[in-house]
């Protein structure tokens, strides 16, 4: 699908789930490359893990901000509150919305089933309609790899079906993409749908694999490797997810009538990943040894002694594995960072925020 180009300064763009991991990258980007114009983060700060992680990203936010040439507010709420966001599209007539506030993760979804469908269903629908009362000249929103499902055909395509959920947080995902597929053919709203695959790094969610099993071994806790380690991951460094986000923003598909007068739907999905697979036990590997050189574990640290092979969580694949030619040939967006020097600087970083 053709393009439309657009300049993103001077322009007013939500992010929402600024500061998550990825918004608040996002804007950071955002407030070095762009010239003018106003960037409003929109966050409910809670507690699905320790809120000191977003205050930390969010205190980086409005110390670059003070030194850039574009505007930065802060709001603290919630997409699934449809009165706020109303308002706030009303006041800063956005031009460019990018959606990446929701509830994450797989497994938690299994037992606080409620909070998925607030935010991942409810939310995104008042982004929707705010959208379709007040027009954008993008919608770029999050999905997730994990709307592949079972699928067992690697890599995974956005051509592939994917109907076929295996948790909750897939099903509210492949959700958005409806939704916003029918938002784009009803009203003609230009949308991009982003399928994230395992997205890590310094300052990322400590609900993430690599994340957790660092503050585990820091602790000298045991780590449960799943699949008895015979998983593979389409791990993905923050600043390509980035890279990714910030080109995505300025080409928007192009609106179009078909036939019959009524609009083609301006409306695109890709997959976002690093490209290549890396299997579970050498990553895991690799960040041991990253911890090591940081000093975050002991160079004689028993590796093996604090590891248990387990079988597979419900919810979980054993391989996702991204085809992100869609991007490369639309883009020019080719992942670039390796897990290695992706570890490291998450290692260090590590380090230097939870020193004693």
């Amino acid at each position: 699908m053709s393009k439309v180009k657009i300049d993103l300064n001077g322009k007013s763009i939500l992010v929402t789930g600024s500061p998550g991991f990825i918004g608040a990258n996002l804007v950071l980007r955002l407030l070095k490359e762009m010239n003018s114009g106003t960037v409003v983060s929109l966050d409910n700060m809670n507690d699905y893990y320790d809120p000191k992680l977003k205050e930390y990203r969010l205190s980086l936010i409005e110390k670059s901000a003070e030194t850039s040439p574009v505007e930065h507010i802060f709001v603290k709420g919630s997409i699934a509150d449809r009165a706020l966001i109303d308002k706030l599209f009303a006041e800063y007539r956005f031009d460019i919305v990018v959606n990446l506030a929701a509830q994450v993760g797989v497994r938690y979804s299994i037992d606080h089933p409620d909070v998925y469908i607030e935010s991942n269903i409810i939310g995104f629908y008042n982004i929707l309609e705010a959208c379709r009362n007040n027009p954008v000249e993008h919608l770029v929103y999050a999905s997730s790899s994990s709307v592949y499902g079972g699928n067992k055909k690697v890599p995974f395509s956005t051509e592939d079906k994917a109907d076929n959920p295996v948790s909750l947080y897939a099903a509210t995902k492949k959700s958005n993409e409806l939704l916003a597929h029918s938002y784009s053919k009803l009203y003609n709203i230009p949308s991009t749908g982003l399928r994230f695959f395992t997205v890590y790094g310094p300052a990322g969610r400590p609900d993430m694999f690599y994340f957790s099993a660092t503050e585990i071994l820091a602790h000298s806790g045991t780590i449960r490797i799943f699949n008895y380690g015979n998983c593979k991951r389409d791990f993905t460094y923050i600043d390509d997810i980035v890279e990714g986000v910030f080109r995505v923003m300025q080409g928007a598909p192009e609106k179009a009538n078909g036939e019959d007068g009524l609009p083609i739907p301006p409306y695109a999905v890709y997959n976002i990943g690093g490209g290549a697979p890396e299997n579970l036990l050498d990553y895991i590997s690799t960040l041991q040894e990253e911890l090591v050189n940081a000093g975050v574990l002991p160079a004689d640290y028993d590796f093996e002694g604090h590891r248990e092979l387990v079988g597979m969580q419900p919810g979980d694949v054993p391989v996702t594995y991204a085809d992100t030619g869609g991007l490369e040939d639309d883009y020019g967006f080719r992942p670039k960072t390796g897990i290695r020097d992706g570890l490291r600087k998450f290692a260090q970083w590590y380090a230097e925020y939870y020193k004693k």
